[in-house]
């Protein structure tokens, strides 16, 4: 018996699962349609964008932890990195404790751009979430955090990439 609540999700089918796996498919395409288009005005990529995005949430944050919250190679992060740089979005600066570091923040345009992709995919979440109300959001995201793996979920827990202002 369904109490309103999902009970009766505890025995999803198999039918049920792939419904369930084609709609987060097509909501993710869905939440990364608006900032693709801006982020090709510009010829970046997704990975441009989950790196201001964290960046833009932890100034400061240093190489090897930006690497360990995308999960890419450490080539492929310099790759981005590099682009970001020479376009003028993300400033480099050496660690004070340990010069090893390189301790990444936005600039203004960083932080500019950063913004309105946030903007466009806040839109979409709020409007969503809106509609589905709070029992649906707070099932929304207790199901996206049992997805996570368990560092990220610790991660998530920390914290990390959490709003340094409220807007």
């Amino acid at each position: 018996m369904d109490d309103g609540r999902g009970a009766d999700l505890l025995f999803l089918t198999d039918v049920q699962l792939r419904r369930g796996i084609e709609a987060m498919f097509f909501a993710y395409r869905g939440f990364t349609a608006d900032p693709d288009r801006i982020l090709e005005e510009r010829g970046y990529g997704r990975a441009h964008h989950r790196a201001l995005h964290f960046i833009g949430r932890q100034p400061g944050l240093n190489v090897a932890a930006l690497l360990a919250i995308l999960g890419v190679t450490k080539q492929s992060l310099n790759r981005v990195l590099r682009t970001l740089q020479e376009d003028g979005l993300v400033e480099s600066r050496v660690g004070r404790a340990d010069r090893r570091q390189r301790l990444l923040t936005l600039t203004e345009d960083g932080a500019a751009l950063e913004r309105r992709l946030s903007d466009a995919q806040r839109a979409r979440m709020r409007q969503a979430f809106r509609e589905a109300g709070p029992e649906a959001v707070a099932g929304f995201r207790a199901v996206l955090e049992r997805m996570m793996d368990p560092e990220m979920r610790r991660l998530y827990a920390r914290g990390v990439g959490e709003e340094t202002e409220t807007r």
